[in-house]
């Protein structure tokens, strides 16, 4: 899939240093930059998702203890 971005004059400078002192292409970085970047990125927005549902009461919390019961482990 085919995607164009703009990025600013310093994004692109580093870019074009980091390809040409490495032998690689710009699009291979920008591939790697998005990759590990997407899981991160994920993480934090399906969190803060779940944070607003906690702070609203909308989802269940547990405690330690309840966990600790519920999975067998005080035993």
């Amino acid at each position: 899939m085919a995607t164009s971005i703009q990025l600013s004059r310093e994004a692109e400078e580093r870019l074009d240093h980091l390809a040409s002192e490495t032998g690689r292409s710009k699009e291979f970085y920008l591939q790697e930059l998005i990759e590990r970047g997407l899981e991160e990125i994920e993480d934090y927005y399906l969190a803060a998702e779940v944070l607003e549902r906690v702070r609203k009461g909308e989802e269940p919390v547990y405690t330690s203890a309840e966990v600790r019961k519920n999975l067998g482990l005080d035993d």
